[in-house]
């Protein structure tokens, strides 16, 4: 499976377009583990805050990406 945690160093160093594809892949991880918890078989409920929390991290940077680039 995937790190459940990520750095917000080794994220800041990505550029808009692999963030973006950083979140599609944080979503399509964040709704499998939807679809486990649904049907019983999430053996750790931990991994869902934690998912939500790493797509709140990288959406985070990419709006300050935008609008530093705005700048």
């Amino acid at each position: 499976n995937r790190c459940i945690a990520m750095k917000v160093s080794e994220l800041r160093n990505k550029d808009i377009s692999e963030l973006n594809k950083e979140l599609f892949s944080l979503l399509k991880a964040q709704f499998g583990i939807r679809m486990q918890l649904a049907t019983q078989q999430l053996s750790n409920p931990k991994q869902l805050t934690a998912i939500k929390k790493d797509i709140a991290r990288v959406k985070t940077l990419i709006t300050q990406k935008i609008n530093n680039h705005d700048k």
